[in-house]
């Protein structure tokens, strides 16, 4: 075990957020903690690395394990650069490394017993540099951060220029550089992309570490976790298993507390009838058999009536106005900010009923492509033709659409005065807001809760066009369930850009990948995207490269049953040939390089090389530019790999 919480409680005010709540985390797990928004995840993240004091119980942490924790807005400044901060997490090694260095320089002047002392120091040394991956911590650190989805020419850029996501993107690459035993992550993967969430699921798996992680993507939490723990009405359960096993043992779990409720119910009533008929009688005897049944009936521990996911409101709202069936044509779309060139003749086109994903790496320009059609941006070059009778709605991740000083009450209510009190009760009760929530001020809700007001907003608007921007993000799962379903039911047109999967998956009809500065349309859900990505890419980029996304709208078939012709096959097999070639020679260079560092090690073995500075020196300097070059040569190799399975 090597963390514990036991018996811990905590409130604010007199609102009481958790209360004796116990739970272990063994070596090596990793764990999920789950819960609606303003449940006390985050809270308890920070009792346990003592931000946060607690009103009762205790944190036990193992003697000597590190701890590393990562905020969900993360407020780095710095002067650094990107790289540079990130570099800054291996000063140690920096510093080790001229340390080295400077031995080397000494050895060369020194003799006898202070010689003897140098090697013994520098050759401690050197092994702490090689335990600590001294030869390959820039790697590490630019593997980190494009896998976090920094390019190179980013590198250079100051953090105090990057937005609050970016500055959040580097604390998270800084804290896993770091590799402490326990990793606290508050909500990682809100301001990622889907290859970027992809490499952290990765990372994450093969951690040689403990996980606790809170989030509401149930496709990372299924990836990654071993363990659930749901923090629901102030007090824990634990759960094995991911995402999906927690879901099936909490439904399983409930239906059983449920059925003993019932059962319960149902002999309280039973017992009841008896008791009433008995007094009926009105004879003495029969009046004593009823009040002893009622002394009975009084000690029975009441079982409270579990919650039920059934007894949320869900509710339908259909446009006011119904659509043509052409909703939407864009034609030779474009747009460039200065030098960088986001997307060139785009064209799509979407239909009434669709719900419609766009998703693509971050910086690609999904929200812009959002932003020109709602008319908040110009296009370069192009044209957005919208059919007959649509309405656009428009979710903005800033929540521009909000008054800061209005209740939320109010903001609906002045909004739209036709709707009644309960109606907009209703409404908000089905975002989550009930009883006093709702006379809140806007100004004080979290970002989450703004963007559950900000969608009622919009569901209530009677649009035929809605059109969001990462409308998952922040929410809690039980919202995104209650958004996927009013999605699923609505009779309208949806067009979104998302990174949740889970989302994708539950609700897209379609989705439109930007990638390459072109849209590869993909006529299904996100398991069809996964399972048709690579042979769509190849044709699209390889075969087709004019494809008309709207012409294969309709033409799935023809999309996937697309063969090169003659001429590009003996083109296509002479690079294959080519590249192979190029990875056989790679190969046996890695080969040789590796046969001379074994050989080196050996020497590096012998009290004759040791002991003589002049060997020394040049075997370890030949041994560092080894390693440099062997890594070159493996991510060369890499590349390759990927073309010739491409």
């Amino acid at each position: 075990m090597i963390l514990s919480c036991n018996n811990i409680s905590m409130s604010f005010g007199i609102n009481q957020i958790l209360k004796n709540i116990s739970f272990h985390i063994n070596e090596y797990d990793k764990v999920a903690v789950v819960g609606i928004n303003g449940s006390g995840k985050s809270t308890l993240f920070k009792v346990i690395i003592n931000e946060l004091q607690q009103d009762e119980g205790d944190v036990y942490i193992a003697k000597g394990a590190t701890i590393g924790y990562l905020a969900q807005h993360q407020g780095l400044t710095s002067d650094n650069s990107i790289y540079e901060e990130l570099l800054s997490v291996k000063q140690d090694i920096i510093e080790l490394n001229s340390k080295i260095r400077s031995i080397e320089l000494e050895m060369k002047l020194a003799t006898g017993t202070q010689l003897d002392l140098l090697l013994n120091q520098y050759s401690r040394l050197m092994h702490e540099f090689e335990i600590n991956n001294g030869y390959a911590y820039k790697s590490e650190v630019i593997g980190i951060l494009k896998g976090l989805g920094f390019d190179e020419n980013e590198f250079d850029k100051k953090i105090n220029t990057l937005s609050g996501g970016q500055r959040t993107r580097v604390a998270l690459g800084k804290l896993l550089l770091t590799t402490p035993d326990i990793i606290l992550l508050d909500e990682p993967t809100n301001n990622l992309d889907l290859l970027s969430i992809s490499w952290l699921e990765t990372y994450l798996q093969n951690y040689n570490g403990t996980v606790v992680v809170i989030s509401h993507d149930r496709y990372f939490i299924d990836k990654v976790v071993n363990k659930v723990i749901e923090i629901e009405n102030t007090s824990v359960k634990t759960y094995t298993g991911n995402y999906s096993d927690y879901s099936e043992k909490k439904a399983m779990l409930h239906n059983a507390l449920l059925k003993q409720y019932m059962n319960q119910q149902k002999e309280i009533k039973h017992q009841e009838e008896v008791i009433n008929k008995l007094k009926s009688f009105n004879r003495e005897k029969s009046i004593k058999r009823a009040e002893s049944r009622e002394k009975l009936l009084n000690k029975i521990e009441r079982l409270d009536k579990p919650s039920s996911e059934s007894l949320k409101i869900h509710f339908s709202l259909e446009p006011r106005v119904q659509s043509g069936n052409d909703v939407l044509k864009v034609k030779g779309l474009s747009k460039s900010f200065a030098d960088n060139n986001l997307f060139e003749n785009l064209d799509f086109e979407v239909k009434r009923g669709e719900k419609l994903a766009i998703i693509g790496y971050n910086g690609t320009g999904k929200t812009t492509i959002l932003k020109i059609i709602t008319d908040n941006i110009e296009a370069d070059s192009g044209e957005i033709k919208l059919g007959s009778k649509v309405h656009i709605g428009y979710y903005d991740q800033e929540h521009d659409v909000l008054e800061m000083d209005k209740t939320l009450f109010d903001e609906l209510q002045d909004t739209y005065p036709h709707l009644d009190n309960t109606t907009i009760r209703n409404i908000l009760a089905a975002f989550l807001f009930t009883e006093d929530d709702v006379f809140k001020l806007i100004k004080d809700l979290s970002g989450g809760e703004r963007g559950r007001v900000s969608l009622a907003k919009l569901m209530l608007s009677e649009a035929n066009l809605l059109i969001l921007d990462e409308p998952t993000n922040h929410l809690d799962i039980d919202s995104k369930e209650i958004l996927e379903n009013a999605l699923n039911h609505y009779s309208g047109t949806v067009i979104y850009v998302s990174h949740d999967r889970y989302f994708i998956n539950k609700t897209a009809s379609r989705i439109l990948d930007l990638t390459n500065k072109k849209l590869v349309n993909y006529i299904g859900n996100y398991d069809y995207y996964l399972e048709k990505k690579d042979e769509l890419e190849a044709i699209y980029f390889k075969n087709n490269n004019d494809v008309n996304v709207s012409d294969n709208y309709s033409n799935e078939n023809n999309i996937s049953e697309g063969k090169l012709n003659w001429q590009q096959q003996k083109e296509e097999q002479a690079r294959i040939r080519k590249l192979t070639n190029s990875l056989a020679k790679i190969e046996d260079e890695i080969h040789n390089i590796e046969q001379r560092s074994l050989e080196i090690d050996n020497l590096l073995a012998l009290e004759e090389i040791y002991t003589n500075v002049d060997k020394l020196v040049p075997l370890n300097n030949e041994k560092e530019l080894i390693e440099a070059k062997l890594e070159s040569l493996l991510e060369e190799w890499e590349d390759l790999s990927s073309e010739v399975l491409i």
